[in-house]
Parts: C-alpha cells; structure tokens; sequence
C-alpha cells in the first residue's frame, strides 16, 4: 500500500451503519412523528427489534457506546419499568400481523440484568410481538458480570446468538482500556452457553487500541480460535476524546499510528482466513457453516447481520429505528427518555424522513458495504432519471487516482472494489454521501 494512499483512505470517515448517518438526525422527526409511522406500518411486514440496556458496572476507557456505570438495583429496575411502558406503547401500535423475525439486546451489558429480570423482559416481548418460530434472538453480553444463573435465564428466554465483547486478552492493552478480562473466564462462558443449548457464539475484537502490536494481535487471534466461536467482528478503536471525555484517560502516545493500524488489521485477517472463516463485509468472519457465510448479508446498527426484516423497532434510551418512512431516535439520557415514556409512552426526539435520493444512496452505500459493488444497471433501473449524479460520480471514481482500487464491471457502467481497496470501504462510500462535511459530526479513522 503506498503510503500516500493509505493515509488519505486512514482520514476519519462514517461507520454507516445508516444513511445517512445519526448526526444528520433533527427534531424534525418527534414522538408524533414516529406514532403516525407505526400507525401506518403494513400488514405481514417483516420487522426486527433491538433493545437497549444502558448500563455497565464498570467503565471501559476505549467504550463509544451510550452507557451508564452503575452497580445498584434501583436505576435498573426503574428503567426495566419504562422500557415495558415503551414496549406496551409501540406494541400498541403495530398491527398484530407484523411478525418479529430478529430481535437483539445491546446495550451498554444486558446481563446487568438479574434472572429474574432477563426472563420478565422476554415474556414481555414474546407477549407482545409475534416472533417467528425460526428468529434469531441475540445478545451481547460482557463475561466480567455474566454467571451460571443468568446464562441459564438467557437460554430459557430463547436466546440463540450470543456477542461476547473480548477486545484483546493482552494484559498491558487491558490495563490501558480498563478492562481486565482473563482467558479462562471468556472459556468458561463459551463453553458454559454451549452447554445450555446457546449455539451460536460471537467474539467482538478490536485493533488499534494502546499498547497493541502485531505480536499482541497475533497471540490474542491464538486464543480466540481456541474457542471455535461462530462468528469474530474485528472492529478499529474510534479514538475521539474530543466527544467522548472517558476516552481522554487513554494517553495518545499509547496508540498504534495508521501504519501499525493497516497491519495488524492485516495480520488477524491473514490469521482468521487462514483458519478458515470467510470474511464478510469490512470486519465480520463466519465460519462457512455459519448463515452469515452463507446467506444475504445486511448491515445495521448493530453492523453486518442476515436480518432482511423490512423495518427496525428501536426501544430503550438512544435506540435507533429505521421504518420504511425513515430513521427515529429516542432520547439518550436514561432520566429523560424515562420522562418522556411516562408522558407519552413514545421518547423520540430526533430522525430523519427519507427522499428519494436517500433511499437510492443509502441503497448504494449498503451494498458497496455488503458486497463491495456498486451496482450501476440495477441503480439506473430501480431509480431511473435520479441516478445521474450518483452515476457520475462513479465515473469518476473509476477513473481517479485510486482506480487501481477499483475493477470496472465486464460491461456497462458499475464496479467492484478490488481486494486491496476493500479495508477502505468505507471512505469509498463516502464518495457518494450527500451529507458529509454539512455539520461538526466527529468520525473514526478510516482504517
């Protein structure tokens, strides 16, 4: 990679994991805005749920996402109260023909949750949305507060997919993000799932973090492959103590520069091939039995998935849904989003409605996210007169300075990014976002 290339490609860019992308979101959209939506929500329409659990018990320094640090049973409680108030309100809403086909738990650690409390929040989900008999039913959980008892209750509740957050089982980078996590324990929880029935297992990894070298990454992919899990994400630490204050206890000087960031990504993908996993996406690896090796591939928020549900139910402080009329998000601080359930049993504060346009270069992201090709006779066929700009700018890009990146179609006027190009995905796609640079939104290394 010639150094010129993969420092312009490192520059920050989105994630997009939507589009457009959350800091685009205005008040435009509100509470009544989303219940007009539900409301017009079809019949027999696919959808899928995710849920929200803010809360951690302690801080991980390197964490972006939206979470609380508690270790009291009061806050808990007092949110499992109004996210079943939300559930209820939302519920109400959709048509009772409208069948869940994926539902995730994020958070935040879901398995903050008591038993107890695991097991009353999915009979209230299974009560009020019809899940099919084949949905996948996932969640992430930190193996610091996860024992034998709520991995019992997760499996009675019918969870089939599990992400384990592991990072990296380096002692000195754990020091450095405050999170100290053995082997054996992550072991014991994999094999502990497994032997409640929990087939599938996740492993959530990431590289660029303080200290991590190419020795570092290569023992910790060691470890990882010991456990034979399903599917491994390998996400790039998003260093952005500008935005996220907790992330300033990281010294700057600690971490990998964009070279060292290029090749220890390399080097786990090398490592994660070579033991057989088919890569997937930007930084997804699935075993070949694996449906996310095998079947359609869609990204999300909660990034690549097999879930083709139609429409997204976001609930929970911060969660983010997407319905075909366009994205909504709630509130994200806990004391708010729980005022606003108990006011109106709605907490959207902020979306966005979709043009035309939207949905054509959010279809065209998607895809270069998923397959890394930009479908040019299906994007002039679906979209017709509309596509002209966005087809233009493909030209372009085919014919720029990074073409070597890029193989043109066989014929007619699309292109797949070639292998070398594929780490930088993401700052292809932002050739063709409308929005970029209109606003103060912070993004993530682009490696």
């Amino acid at each position: 990679m010639r150094p010129e290339l993969l420092k312009r490609f490192a520059a920050p860019v989105p994630r997009y994991t939507s589009y457009p992308t959350a800091p685009h979101f205005s008040a435009a959209v509100d509470a009544k805005t989303y219940g007009t939506w539900l409301d017009e929500l079809p019949s027999g329409l696919p959808i899928s749920l995710y849920v929200h659990i803010p809360f951690c018990s302690e801080l991980c320094w390197y964490c972006g996402c939206s979470t609380k640090i508690t270790r009291k049973d009061a806050p808990v409680e007092r949110y499992l109260a109004a996210l079943i108030r939300e559930i209820d309100s939302v519920a109400d809403r959709i048509t009772s023909t409208c069948r869940v086909t994926h539902m995730h738990w994020g958070g935040g650690s879901p398995n903050i949750l008591h038993p107890d409390q695991i097991r009353q929040l999915a009979d209230k989900l299974k009560h009020r949305f019809a899940l099919t008999d084949d949905a996948e039913f996932a969640v992430e959980v930190d193996p610091r507060g996860l024992d034998e008892e709520r991995i019992k209750a997760f499996a009675e509740a019918g969870i089939n997919r599990v992400s384990i957050g592991v990072q990296d089982f380096n002692q000195a980078v754990q020091d450095a993000i405050n999170r100290q996590q053995s082997f054996a324990l992550t072991a014991w929880v994999v094999d502990t799932l497994r032997a409640h029935g929990v087939k599938g297992v996740n492993i959530d990894l990431v590289y660029g973090l303080p200290f991590q070298t190419l020795e570092t990454v290569d023992q910790t992919m060691s470890k990882v492959l010991e456990l034979k899990p399903d599917r491994i994400a390998l996400f790039g630490y998003a260093h952005l103590p500008q935005r996220i204050t907790h992330q300033r206890l990281i010294d700057d000087d600690t971490l990998p520069d964009t070279p060292a960031r290029f090749a220890q990504v390399s080097k786990a993908s090398e490592r994660l091939t070579a033991a057989g996993y088919v890569s997937v996406g930007l930084d997804h690896y699935a075993l070949p039995t694996d449906p996310l090796a095998a079947g359609t591939v869609r990204r999300n928020f909660q990034g690549y998935t097999t879930d083709a549900a139609t429409a997204l139910v976001g609930l929970g402080a911060t969660s983010i849904g997407k319905l075909p009329q366009g994205y909504v998000q709630n509130a994200v601080a806990i004391a708010d989003y729980e005022r606003r359930v108990s006011d109106g049993g709605l907490a959207t504060v902020r979306g966005h409605a979709m043009s035309a346009e939207d949905e054509m270069r959010s279809f065209v992201i998607e895809r270069l996210m998923c397959t890394f090709e930009f479908p040019a006779d299906e994007i002039r066929s679906q979209y017709g007169s509309l596509a002209e700009p966005i087809l233009a700018q493909a030209a372009s890009l085919r014919t720029s300075d990074v073409a070597d990146m890029i193989v043109p179609a066989a014929s007619g006027e699309g292109f797949t990014i070639a292998e070398m190009g594929r780490i930088f995905v993401r700052s292809i796609c932002a050739k063709f976002d409308a929005y970029l640079g209109k606003g103060t939104a912070q993004h993530s290394a682009g490696v």
